[in-house]
C-alpha cells in the first residue's frame, strides 16, 4: 500500500499517469497557470465567483466588531473576524474534498447571489465576474441591521517554482455605518504544497495588513510550518496603533486552519480572547433553487459541466465547458462588432480611489489596477435596479 508521503502516494492508481503529465507540464509551462488543463480527478465543481462566501460564513464575527465602542478593541474584533475566514477561504475545499481542486474558471457576468440568515439577521452576498482577461472577480456583503459592508476584489496570478505559487492582486475594504470607519485589508500570497504526492493543499506566505481609519494597523504573518511548533498553516500577528509598530497593543499566535489565542501586548502577555477554527460552526448559506436562478448565475450555468464532472464523465464535461465558452466568444464578437463592451450588473469601475490611497499610505500597499482590468467598486444604483434576467440589458 502506498503512502501518501510517496510521490504520487496520494493519487488513485488509475490516476498516475494524469498526474505526471499534469506535473510536467506545469513545470515546464511559461506564463498563467490558470490556462492550464487540470485532470479530471482535480477538477472543483465550483467556480471562483462562489468564494467570495467564505469571507462571511461566520455572521456574528462579521457583525462583530459594529457593537465595540472602544475603536481599539473594534481593531481587534476585525482582526479576529479575518483570522476566522482563513480556514474557510483556503483550507474548507481540502477538507471537504480531501485535495485542494481547480475551481471552474467564470465567464463574464457570471453571478453568485446568496445569504446568510441567523440571530445577526440577514447579510446578503453580491459576487460578479467583472473581467474576464485578466480574471477578476468582485464581490459586497453587507448587513443591514448591523450597519457592516465589506466589498472588493481579486484576480490571481499563478506561476511555477518547484510549486505553484499564486499572488493574489486586489483588496477588500470593511465599512462599520455606526462609526464612519473604514479598514483596509490586503490579501495573503499563497503556494501548494503536497503537490508531487497527489494530495494539494493550500499554505500562506509572506504578511498582509488591516489598516484602519481609526488609526490602528494589523500585520499578520504567515510562516507555513513553525520553526518551533512544526505546525502547518502557523501565523503571529500583531496590532499597532498606525505608525508605532513597536507600541504592540495585542499580539495573535496559532494556526488558522486550528486555534489561536489573542494577548494584551503587556510583557506579561495576559490572555485576552481565543478562537478555535476546527469547533466554530458555520452558517448555512442560502441560495435559490437552481431552477429559479438566473442564466447567468454560477450554479445554473455550470450545472451540466458541474455534474459531468461528479460523474468523471470528461467527455460530457468538455462537451458542455466548450458550448459555455463559445457562447462567450460570440458575445464579445458582437460586443466589438458594436463599439461597446459588456456592462457589468453590480459593479463599475472607478478611475481612482482616496479611501484606498489614504489607508494604503500607513502599509506601503499600492493599487495594482492594470492587472485586473481596473478598480471595481459596488454600484448601489445599479444594485437598486437589477433584477433577472440579468442578461436582458445586454440585448442578448
Amino acid at each position: 500500500m502506498s503512502s501518501s508521503k510517496e510521490e504520487g502516494g496520494g493519487v488513485a492508481p488509475q490516476n498516475k499517469g494524469s498526474w505526471a503529465s499534469f506535473l510536467k507540464s506545469i513545470a515546464s509551462f511559461n506564463g498563467d497557470l490558470s490556462s492550464l488543463t487540470a485532470p479530471p480527478f482535480i477538477l472543483s465543481t465550483t467556480s471562483l465567483t462562489e468564494f467570495s462566501s467564505y469571507w462571511s460564513e461566520h455572521p456574528s464575527l462579521f457583525v462583530a466588531p459594529a457593537s465595540e465602542k472602544d475603536p481599539a478593541k473594534r481593531a481587534l474584533l476585525v482582526l479576529k473576524w479575518f483570522l476566522s475566514t482563513l480556514k474557510q477561504q483556503y483550507s474548507s475545499r481540502n477538507e471537504k474534498l480531501g485535495s485542494e481542486k481547480k475551481p471552474l474558471n467564470p465567464f463574464l457576468g457570471e453571478l453568485f447571489l446568496a445569504k446568510w440568515e441567523d440571530g445577526c439577521g440577514t447579510t446578503q452576498l453580491v459576487s460578479e465576474q467583472v473581467s474576464h482577461h485578466p480574471p477578476v472577480t468582485a464581490y459586497c456583503i453587507w448587513n443591514e441591521k448591523h450597519g457592516v459592508r465589506l466589498e472588493g476584489y481579486n484576480a490571481q496570478k499563478a506561476s511555477f517554482s518547484r510549486t505553484i505559487h499564486v499572488k493574489q492582486i486586489g483588496h477588500a475594504l470593511l465599512h462599520l455605518d455606526a462609526y464612519n470607519e473604514d479598514y483596509l485589508i490586503t490579501l495573503p500570497a499563497l503556494h501548494i504544497e503536497g503537490l508531487l504526492y497527489g494530495t494539494p493543499f493550500v499554505e500562506l506566505n509572506k504578511a498582509t495588513y488591516i489598516s484602519s481609519s481609526s488609526g490602528y494597523v494589523a500585520k499578520i504573518d504567515y510562516s507555513g510550518k513553525g520553526w518551533l511548533s512544526g505546525k502547518k498553516n502557523s501565523f503571529t500577528a500583531t496590532l499597532y496603533p498606525e505608525g508605532k509598530e513597536k507600541d504592540v497593543l495585542y499580539n495573535i499566535e496559532g494556526q488558522w486552519t486550528d486555534s489561536f489565542v489573542i494577548r494584551d501586548g503587556s510583557k506579561k502577555g495576559g490572555e485576552v480572547d481565543s478562537y478555535h477554527a476546527k469547533t466554530a460552526r458555520t452558517t448555512p448559506l442560502n441560495i435559490a433553487p437552481i431552477e429559479h436562478q438566473d442564466e447567468y448565475e454560477s450554479r445554473r450555468a455550470w450545472g451540466r459541466v458541474a455534474d459531468a464532472i461528479a460523474k468523471g464523465d470528461m467527455d460530457t464535461t468538455n462537451a458542455e465547458k466548450s458550448k459555455i465558452e463559445n457562447s462567450q466568444r460570440e458575445l464579445r464578437k458582437k460586443e466589438q462588432n458594436e463599439g461597446r463592451e459588456w456592462e457589468r450588473r453590480f459593479f463599475s469601475r472607478v478611475n481612482a480611489d482616496p479611501l484606498f490611497d489614504r489607508l494604503a499610505k500607513p502599509i506601503g500597499e499600492r493599487i495594482e489596477s492594470d492587472k485586473t482590468g481596473g478598480i471595481w467598486r459596488f454600484d448601489t444604483q445599479k444594485a437598486k435596479a437589477a433584477k433577472p434576467p440579468f442578461q436582458a440589458h445586454q440585448g442578448l
